[in-house]
């Protein structure tokens, strides 16, 4: 019994090593090989990138800022004593000129006071004459003749205090300019320091706004800088007349002027501005869009496509835009970036572009 079944094993080994060598010399077992490193061969399939073949053009370092426009001239038109306003001389909404007389306001007991004073004025001036006369004759006495001087002096004096109490009572314009709604009335009584109307002179404009300190010392008297508005479409182009001669020590900036013609008077002031100044330019930067560029520990890095494969490049980076990063080291003219895929691509990783551009500058 234990001879058959020692016999029987026997015939089991031997039959399934003859199947192990017919299967290896049919090549069953290398097809499987086959299918794994088909497999892994399918794990490393080309990446569908798209990519820009890079070229040197002109970049221009911008700082952008919020700014305010302000009118070249404004004041508010009030009166400078108490009084009932007899007139008003103007239109709202329109030009006036400068010494344009706008409100009077009652002045009948500064004129009563006026002509008074001119009936003493005469009196006191034949006076004076007729002791200036008598002195020269030895008449009277010197200090009879300096009294009527010194009554002649104070009814001038007088005069003059009343003329001026009488321009307080008119509102004249101090500059050209258009006058805004006025806030009062033919007849209403008005106080000092209560606002009237509003003189505005809107050509040329003021425009406001700062740059961090640091950029301080680029912005000078004379610099061009561009800004747009709201209402209207388009670039403008303004001119730095004026720097504040410090630096806020609560936002770190500097506060800066500049002026535009405004000749048609379509920018009013008030209105916000988003202003752009250029700090220089480099004609030959080298620049890539800002989501190929890959941030890490020390540095940037990019992926360029280099026979097929992709490559890895740790670059240094200058000026930054809006969409688009300078490179100072690390790429040249004629390298073809990825832009596409960042997260997925590897160092030697087969890519396959299906979309590529010639960078424009």
């Amino acid at each position: 019994m234990n001879k058959t079944l020692k016999r029987i094993i026997s015939i089991i080994i031997i039959i399934g090593l003859l199947f192990l060598l017919v299967g290896y010399k049919a090549g069953w077992f290398s097809a499987k090989e086959k299918q794994t490193q088909a497999g892994r061969n399918n794990s490393q399939e080309a990446l569908i990138v798209s990519a820009i073949v890079l070229s040197p053009g002109g970049l221009s370092d911008v700082i952008t800022s919020n700014g305010t426009i302000l009118a070249d001239e404004q004041v508010d038109l009030s009166a400078e004593v108490s009084g009932r306003i007899t007139s008003i001389r103007f239109n709202e909404g329109v030009a006036v000129r400068k010494g344009d007389l706008l409100i009077t306001i009652n002045d009948s007991e500064l004129l009563a006071q006026m002509r008074k004073n001119t009936y003493a004025l005469k009196l006191a001036e034949e006076r004076e004459a007729r002791q200036r006369s008598l002195l020269s004759k030895e008449a009277v006495s010197q200090e009879v003749y300096d009294r009527a001087l010194t009554e002649l002096n104070t009814v001038q004096a007088e005069a003059a205090l009343i003329e001026a109490q009488i321009q307080k009572t008119r509102i004249v314009a101090p500059f050209n300019g258009t006058i805004g709604l006025r806030q009062v009335s033919d007849g209403a009584y008005v106080t000092p320091g209560q606002r009237i109307a509003t003189l505005t002179r809107t050509s040329p404009v003021k425009l406001e706004f700062s740059v961090p300190e640091r950029f301080s010392g680029s912005v000078t008297k004379g610099a061009k800088v561009s800004f747009m508005v709201e209402s209207l479409d388009g670039t403008h182009e303004a001119v730095v007349y004026a720097t504040e001669p410090r630096i806020d020590p609560v936002t770190r900036a500097m506060m800066v002027r500049a002026t535009y013609p405004n000749s048609k008077n379509e920018i009013n002031p008030g209105a916000y501005a988003r202003v752009e100044f250029k700090l220089n330019h480099l004609a030959d930067a080298i620049t890539v869009p800002a989501q190929a560029l890959i941030p890490e520990l020390g540095g940037y890095k990019v992926f360029i496509s280099r026979n097929g494969k992709a490559e890895v490049r740790e670059v240094l980076v200058g000026i930054r835009t809006s969409d688009a990063v300078q490179i100072t080291s690390g790429l040249n003219a004629g390298d073809t970036l990825i832009t596409t895929g960042i997260l997925q691509v590897r160092d030697g990783m087969p890519v396959n572009i299906t979309k590529i551009t010639t960078q424009k500058q």
